[in-house]
């Protein structure tokens, strides 16, 4: 057999090994770099952006959580003797319209009368029980 028969009958599986090697090399680089580099990049925004959504939804919760939703208008301060019974001491002020003033008022109370404990409470319109905002 002549060396020209022998290329001749080789020249149709070199062209498809070239071709085959040619398209496992462009499948490598197509899912190895360029699909995952697409992937990854739109899965880092992705996973920020659900991150930054997550941390919003709960700032916003801990806000509607924390914040009381009514605002009380009118504050009492209660004073309680050494037995722990409501007594009352004349001359005091015990009924206030903002909590910081109310509040300064009981440390002042406090300093003046330290066997005495004082509480800063309000009511409720759609309760009759009174809640304690601060005791001293």
């Amino acid at each position: 057999m002549k060396l020209s028969t022998y290329f001749t009958t080789l020249k149709p599986f070199a062209i498809t090994y070239i071709s085959v090697i040619a398209f496992s090399n462009f499948v490598f680089v197509l899912f190895s770099q360029t699909v995952r580099d697409i992937i990854w990049s739109f899965f880092k925004d992705a996973g920020g952006i659900v991150i930054l959504g997550v941390v919003f939804l709960f700032a916003l919760a801990w806000l509607f959580k924390a914040r009381p939703h009514k605002i009380p208008k009118q504050y009492h301060v209660i004073i309680f003797d050494i037995f722990g019974k409501e007594s009352q001491i004349d001359g005091l002020r015990t009924e206030f319209k903002n909590h910081d003033v109310a509040w300064s008022f009981m440390k002042f109370y406090k300093k003046s009368y330290p066997l005495c404990n004082f509480a800063m409470v309000t009511k409720q319109k759609s309760s009759a029980k009174k809640i304690i905002f601060k005791y001293i």
